[in-house]
């Protein structure tokens, strides 16, 4: 093999490398971005928030677990609002 047709594989290889991470991070962005992984860290929020409050005695530990979820149900939502806005400002 010439060292051109080295190079050239060499070149065709860390392409193929660079496709297949950028495959993975677009698998990565849209799970961060996906509403079956907000929904299921809501659930697990608002189960061990009730498990907390009910193991410390509260009252309506149940009601009171909504509390932490909807903050961060809120935040989930808010967010995309803020990043436009931060953006916007030249903050790129």
């Amino acid at each position: 093999m010439s060292e051109l047709e080295e190079r050239l594989s060499r070149v065709e290889r860390e392409l193929a490398e660079i496709r297949n991470r950028n495959r993975r991070v677009e698998v990565d962005k849209a799970w961060e971005t996906s509403l079956i992984r907000s929904i299921s860290i809501a659930i697990i929020t608002y189960f061990l928030a009730a498990v907390v409050l009910w193991v410390i005695g509260a009252a309506n530990a149940l009601l009171g677990a909504l509390i932490p979820t909807l903050g961060y149900v809120l935040s989930v939502q808010s967010l995309p609002v803020v990043k436009r806005w931060w953006m916007r400002k030249g903050n790129l």
